[in-house]
C-alpha cells in the first residue's frame, strides 16, 4: 500500500494514495510511505523516483546491517525494528531527498503509524521538514527498545533472587535465552548506534545539521541502550558462574561422601576378604572368637576412620 502526505509552501497538507498523482515541484515537502508494497508498487517506486538500483535492492533483500549510504540526489538509510514477542528483528527503510522522505517497509509498524497520525493531526508543520519527520520514526524505533531490555532485565532479577522454587536446570534454561536475547539486542543497538554516530559526524547531510540536537538525543539514548546490555550481559555472566559454582560444589560434597564411605570400608573389605578365601590351614576359622573378634576389630577401625575425617573436617 503506498500513501502520501505532501505540504504545501503554506504549510497545509494534502494526502495521497495514487503516486502518479503527486508532483512533489509543487510542495514543500513530501513523506510517502510504501508498507508492505506489491511488485507492481516497487515498479511504481523506481519509475517515479529513479533510485540507484543498489539502494532498491537493499530494500527488497531484507536485513541488511542498519547504515547509510551516500547517493548524487539522496541518502539512503537501513535501520531495525525488534518485535518484543519474539525478539525478531524486522527492517524499515528510508530514502531521504531534497524536499521527500520514502519509508519501505514489508510489516504494519506502529511507530510508523504514530507519527503519521501525529502528523496529520497536528495544526502547526512549519517545523517538520523530510529530516524532522525521519527523526520522529526513528526516535520512536530507539524508545521502543527500552521496554524489551527492561523487560531482560526483570527476568534477570527473578533469577537472581530465586528462592528454590525452580531447579537449578531450568533457571540455567532461562539464563541461556536472556542471553541470547541481549545477543539479538546487541546486534541491533550497536550497529543504529554506529549509524546514529555516522549521521551526526557526515559532512554531506546539511539537513541533519539543522536537527543536531534532536538526533543527538537519539544517540544518546543508543549510548545508554548499549551500557545496558553489555551490563545485563555481565550480569548473565556473572549469574552462570555462580550457578556452575554452587553446581560443582554440591558435585564436590557429594564425591567427599562417596570418597568417606569408600575409605571407610576399604580396610573392612580387607578383612573381610582376607577370611573369605577359605583356605584349610586358616587357625582363626576354628576359633569360636574369631568371628566376634573380626567385627570388633572392623568397628574399631570404621570407628578410627571417622574420627580422622571428623577431625580433619571432611564433613
Amino acid at each position: 500500500m503506498i500513501q502520501a502526505i505532501a505540504i504545501t509552501q503554506d504549510n497545509k497538507k494534502d494526502v495521497y494514495i495514487n503516486l502518479s498523482e503527486l508532483d512533489l515541484t509543487q510542495y514543500k515537502w513530501c513523506w510517502i510511505d510504501f508498507n508492505m508494497p506489491t511488485d507492481q508498487e516497487i515498479v511504481e517506486l523506481n519509475r517515479y523516483f529513479h533510485f540507484h538500483p543498489l539502494a532498491v535492492e537493499d530494500c527488497v533483500h531484507r536485513l541488511q546491517r542498519p547504515k547509510l549510504d551516500y547517493y548524487d540526489d539522496f541518502t539512503f538509510f537501513v535501520t531495525h525494528v525488534i518485535n518484543a514477542e519474539d525478539y525478531s528483528k524486522e527492517e524499515i527503510d528510508f530514502f531521504v531527498g531534497c524536499n521527500y522522505v520514502v519509508s519501505f517497509h514489508y510489516q504494519n509498524f506502529d511507530q510508523i503509524n504514530q507519527v503519521w497520525n501525529k502528523l496529520i493531526s497536528s495544526e502547526n508543520v512549519k517545523d517538520w521538514d523530510q529530516y524532522h519527520c525521519f527523526y520522529e520514526v526513528l526516535d520512536k524505533i530507539v524508545d521502543q527498545y527500552f521496554p524489551i531490555i527492561y523487560k531482560i532485565e526483570d527476568e534477570l532479577n527473578e533469577i537472581e533472587n530465586n528462592t528454590g522454587a525452580k531447579s537449578m536446570e531450568f533457571l540455567l534454561e532461562e539464563l541461556f535465552e536472556l542471553r541470547h536475547q541481549l545477543l539479538t539486542l546487541r546486534h541491533t543497538v550497536n550497529p543504529m548506534r554506529d549509524l546514529l554516530y555516522r549521521m551526526l559526524n557526515s559532512q554531506h547531510l546539511e539537513g541533519i545539521k539543522k536537527k543536531v540536537p534532536y538526533f543527538s538525543d537519539i544517540y544518546d539514548h543508543l549510548l545508554k541502550l548499549s551500557e545496558m546490555v553489555e551490563s545485563n550481559r555481565e550480569i548473565t555472566n556473572d549469574i552462570r558462574d555462580s550457578y556452575i559454582s554452587v553446581n560443582s560444589h554440591q558435585a564436590n560434597q557429594v564425591m567427599k561422601i562417596l570418597t568417606i564411605i569408600t575409605s571407610v570400608f576399604a580396610p573392612l573389605t580387607f578383612i573381610a576378604g582376607i577370611y573369605g578365601m577359605n583356605f584349610a590351614n586358616m587357625p582363626e576359622l576354628g576359633w569360636k572368637y574369631g568371628y566376634l573378634v573380626s567385627l570388633v576389630i572392623m568397628g574399631i577401625i570404621a570407628l578410627l576412620m571417622f574420627i580422622w575425617f571428623k577431625r580433619k573436617e571432611w564433613f
